[in-house]
This record gives C-alpha cells, sequence and structure tokens, in this order.
C-alpha cells in the first residue's frame, strides 16, 4: 500500500492566477504596486505585504515567488492562525525523534521543505513572541535548530510575509518584536481595498463572471446597470474575495436577488459632503450623532486591538474601567469578544482565505 510523502503534500502548488491586467486593473495605486513588484521579486530579501483581508495578498506573495529566481524551487505556505501556537514550533521548524512525547520519529519542519524556495508566513502578527525570535534567528544567518535538534540546519529561503494588522501598533502593545519588524520590512508592500480601486470593479466583474461561467458550465447574463451602480457605491468590507463570492453566488443560482440583499448601506459618514440639504437641519442633532457614532468607533478599534482585555482598553483610551463599561453598553458593543456581533469584524471579513 502507498503512503502520500508528507513533506511534497506540504509544498502547495501556485495554483491557477487570474491575468495580471485583471490583478492590477488600471488605477495608478494598483500600477505603482506592479512596479515595486517588479523591481523585488529578483532579489533575496524579506518582503512584508500590509492590507486588509481579502485585497489579495496571497496572490501578490506568489507573484512575487513566480517572477523571482528561486520560481523552480518549493512554494510554502504557512497560515500562522490556523495552526494552534502549542504546534506551530513543530510545524514551522520540525522535531528530532523522542524530542517530546509522542515524536516516534523525525519530521522536518516547513522553513526545511521551502530551501531554495519561497516561505510565505500569512498573517505574520500571530506569531508567538518565542517564535518570533526562532524566525528573527532564521532570517539574520539563514539557520534554524530542529525541536530536540543539538545543531543548527542552514537553509536557503526568501521569505515573504503578510498582515491584515498595522504591525507598529503590535510593538506598541508589546506582541511583536521591533527587531522581528525591521527583518521582515526590508521591502513593503501595501494592498489596496477595493474602496480604493472602485474603478476597477466592471474588470473584475467580467473576469469572474466568465471564469464561474466556464467552471460550472453556467449562462449567467452580464449584471444590470442598476446592480453595478449598487457596486460601485458598497463600501466592500471583504474587497476583492468579498466580489468575488458573490459573483460566484450569481452564477450558480442565476439571479441578481441572490446577491443584491448582500449590498447593505453601510453607516452614514457623518464627515461626508453627503447629507442632504432638501429639508431642514438639526445642527445640534447631527452632531451628536456623529460624535456618538466616531466614539464606537473608535472604542471598538481599541478594544479589537488589545483582542477585547477591557482594562488594556480603558488604559489606551486613558478612562476608567467603568466608563468603558457604560460607554461599551451605550454604543451598543457586546461585552466580550465572545458575544460581539458579527458587524465587530466587519473590517476583518474572510470570505475565504487570504
Amino acid at each position: 500500500m502507498s503512503t502520500s510523502n508528507p513533506v511534497s503534500s506540504l509544498i502547495q502548488p501556485l495554483g491557477e492566477m487570474p491575468p495580471e491586467a485583471v490583478i492590477f486593473g488600471g488605477t495608478d495605486v494598483m500600477r505603482s504596486l506592479r512596479e515595486r513588484l517588479a523591481k523585488i521579486a529578483g532579489a533575496n530579501v524579506p518582503v512584508l505585504i500590509q492590507g486588509e483581508s481579502g485585497t489579495g495578498k496571497d496572490i501578490i506573495a506568489r507573484m512575487i515567488h513566480a517572477a523571482s529566481p528561486w520560481k523552480t524551487g518549493p512554494w510554502v505556505k504557512v497560515n500562522c492562525p490556523a495552526i494552534p501556537g502549542t504546534l506551530l514550533e513543530s510545524e514551522l521548524f520540525g522535531y528530532e525523534k523522542g524530542a517530546f512525547t509522542g515524536a516516534f520519529g523525525m519530521k522536518p519542519g516547513r522553513v526545511e521543505m521551502a530551501h531554495r524556495g519561497t516561505l510565505f508566513l500569512d498573517e505574520i502578527s500571530e506569531l508567538d513572541m518565542s517564535l518570533q525570535s526562532k524566525l528573527l534567528q532564521l532570517l539574520q544567518d539563514g539557520q534554524f535548530c530542529r525541536i530536540g535538534a543539538q545543531e543548527d540546519k542552514k537553509v536557503e529561503v526568501r521569505v515573504v510575509c503578510a498582515t491584515n494588522r498595522k504591525l507598529e501598533d503590535e510593538i506598541a502593545s508589546g506582541t511583536f518584536r521591533a527587531d522581528l519588524f525591521y527583518r521582515i520590512n526590508v521591502v513593503n508592500l501595501r494592498m489596496p481595498s477595493l474602496r480604493e480601486r472602485a474603478s476597477d470593479i466592471p474588470e473584475l466583474v467580467a473576469y469572474f463572471l466568465e471564469y464561474y461561467n466556464r467552471k460550472f458550465n453556467s449562462r449567467a447574463k452580464p449584471l444590470s446597470a442598476d446592480l453595478m451602480n449598487a457596486f460601485a457605491k458598497y463600501r466592500w468590507p471583504g474587497n476583492v474575495r468579498e466580489l468575488e463570492n458573490l459573483m460566484k453566488r450569481y452564477v450558480i443560482l442565476g439571479t441578481e436577488e441572490s446577491i443584491s440583499g448582500d449590498l447593505r448601506p453601510h453607516e452614514p459618514d457623518f464627515f461626508s459632503a453627503d447629507i442632504s440639504v432638501d429639508g431642514p437641519i438639526s445642527l445640534k442633532k447631527i452632531t451628536r450623532q456623529a460624535v456618538h457614532e466616531l466614539e464606537r468607533k473608535i472604542i471598538l478599534k481599541v478594544l479589537q486591538h488589545h483582542h477585547w482585555n477591557r482594562k488594556q482598553a480603558a488604559r489606551a483610551l486613558n478612562i476608567s474601567y467603568r466608563a468603558l463599561l457604560y460607554k461599551i453598553r451605550d454604543a451598543g458593543l457586546p461585552s466580550n469578544r465572545a458575544a460581539r456581533r458579527p458587524e465587530a469584524d466587519e473590517g476583518n471579513q474572510t470570505v475565504a482565505a487570504d
């Protein structure tokens, strides 16, 4: 009976990617990203890709690998938050026989599997501090040590990292090493949100429509002008990935009604120039609503940053713990992370993996 190779099963194929014209579109911000990527792909330096969930960080990482001198080498992806912290060290760096209970044989880690290829660390901010120090050693001198081993091993690997968080804030809160940040941030690529490249939406819609029509052997019609207008006004919290999923559902179900309900209006922006002036305006009421909504957003952002630790959030906001609890109730926010509403994570939707 044949057995699968555990090493080759973790070295992922690059898979099918959209044409570059679709990936980058026609906006200035994406054109600048494309030019920057072309310059750095051939240099064996760490790259940090930052951007909201669903903006395409994974695709850009794969493009860096495909355009590099190491494109014939392995492409190894590690989704850091998907692997429990207790297992992540052994997954990354491997272990020797007898290193711990249950280690009945030697196992190479993903760092070792990526030798002469690319190691992609998705959501790098989720790494524990102890693992951050081992990754720092790898980046400094190209060496690492399996769990239970007596000697370091040397490896040649291109490291590409991605995160949807602002690592400077993680450093300030003590959850991310500053020296590691400077090591992985030799070259920085920022992925713009779909809101910043809204003019690319029609081309993305056309591509996904054609792609999924072909994949599912369907004949879904082009979207109506009304729905395209709704797409243009929508905020796209899930970015390109959310758009792709909506188009996939449209092709499968075949009706615009199946997706139009998801395009709910975003919260009113009291600081925009879109406030109606056709009727009477209560300046006091609008100002009070704006302040209340801004305070709610700030509190929610600080709570998320401190992983819903209310005492830390209160200190960060320079208010008392009791005052924060009152403001949380007044803003209609959940009292703890486990009870949070779906909208609390609207900016971090994961329609699919990044």
